[in-house]
């Protein structure tokens, strides 16, 4: 599956551009909670941080949350990747993760809005997806060959934009462009969610 669904270019108000924020900053700390503080050797972690600047993060937020997330403050990282599938209107297939400190909060909250390197695939990405003047592609592998794969495509040349792990759609809903419309004001509703972290959805 995929999140080619959202829209490009949708305004952000500050309560967006805050929503977003605490995201970006909640996938550094899980990051560095798994595989520790230093970007060049957590692959993950490295592409957070690269997001989070892109977002326009500060420097200050970016690395208090590393230092949270890899257990250097008082504070203690408890989020846990919960994942949930079900249909958007028109019986569109859609996983929806959430990075969660209460599982109890967030399951009825997100029902209720959804009920060479290694790589093995290449893909093409969308121009909208890529800077002015600039070249990229999207790396599909093996869950236990992500880490390797990044730091080969690093040390090749590569800039990561984002490791991880993602669920692929093998069949797309063919939708009018009045359902597709529905299906996505819905899936934008659903990325809207505090705890929801990402959004794939069967549908191009």
């Amino acid at each position: 599956m995929g999140a080619q669904w959202k829209q490009s270019g949708r305004e952000a108000n500050a309560q967006k551009k805050g929503q977003m924020t605490a995201k970006l900053v909640r996938e550094i700390m899980v990051a560095a909670k798994l595989g520790g503080p230093d970007p060049d050797l957590n692959a993950r972690l490295a592409a957070a941080v690269e997001k989070a600047r892109k977002a326009s993060c500060y420097k200050d937020t970016i690395e208090r949350a590393i230092k949270k997330g890899s257990g250097q403050t008082d504070e203690k990282v408890n989020f846990e990747l919960v994942a949930y599938e079900g249909f958007a209107p028109h019986k569109v297939p859609v996983v929806v993760e959430c990075l969660t400190d209460s599982r109890n909060r967030t399951a009825p909250e997100t029902e209720g809005d959804a009920i060479e390197a290694g790589a093995q695939e290449i893909e093409a990405l969308e121009p909208e997806e890529i800077p002015e003047g600039q070249k990229g592609a999207r790396f599909l592998t093996e869950i236990k060959e992500l880490d390797h794969v990044s730091k080969a495509l690093k040390a090749a040349g590569w800039k990561i934009i984002s490791a991880e792990i993602r669920y692929l759609a093998k069949n797309f809903t063919e939708l009018s462009d009045a359902a597709r419309k529905e299906v996505t004001d819905f899936l934008n509703t659903l990325d809207d969610h505090d705890d929801v972290h990402r959004v794939y959805a069967a549908m191009r």
